[in-house]
């Protein structure tokens, strides 16, 4: 009986910044020193990557702190895009931690690079699209409603 093989999916070549690094190593060390299972990753990932200088010509291929990723997985989703953030800015649908699983495998990466990660136990696939650095080069998946003023459900003082 022939047995089964199972094919390995490579893991791509990544670049950090120079810039970058030092607080991507320290996010990291804290968050997998806690037993941050994230942080594991992200350390594993920045201790196999190549740290090039901020004004290497090669950074505007390349998935960075601050740029707009469009990727798709293999969960069927469509494809998305979004922008790479430090945990403490990651407030909107439109941005994606670096200290999760997906912001973890999305670092370093260039179009056209898969990268395997998982989430809950569940191997999962990222495959980057286009990256951009502005934000005006990007297509929102969708756009938030304008609000004029902040919701407010305070009536204000009442007459006695």
């Amino acid at each position: 009986m022939k047995q089964k093989e199972c094919a390995v999916l490579p893991l791509p070549k990544i670049m950090l910044t120079a810039a970058d690094y030092p607080r991507l190593e320290q996010l990291a060390r804290l968050a997998a020193q806690k037993g941050d299972l994230d942080g594991i990753f992200l350390t594993g990932e920045i201790n196999r990557a190549e740290i090039v200088p901020d004004a290497s010509d090669d950074l505007s291929s390349v998935v960075t702190m601050g740029s707009w990723v469009t990727y798709c997985t293999n969960w069927g989703v469509p494809r998305r895009t979004v922008q790479l953030v430090w945990p403490e800015a990651c407030w909107n649908p439109e941005s994606i931690s670096v200290l999760t699983p997906l912001g973890a495998a999305l670092i370093g990466l260039r179009v056209g690079d898969q990268m395997p990660y998982f989430v809950a136990g569940c191997l999962n696939v990222v495959r980057v699209q286009s990256i951009t650095q502005s934000r005006s080069n990007v297509v929102p998946f969708f756009r938030r409603p304008h609000q004029s003023k902040p919701f407010d459900d305070d009536p204000g003082p009442t007459a006695a």
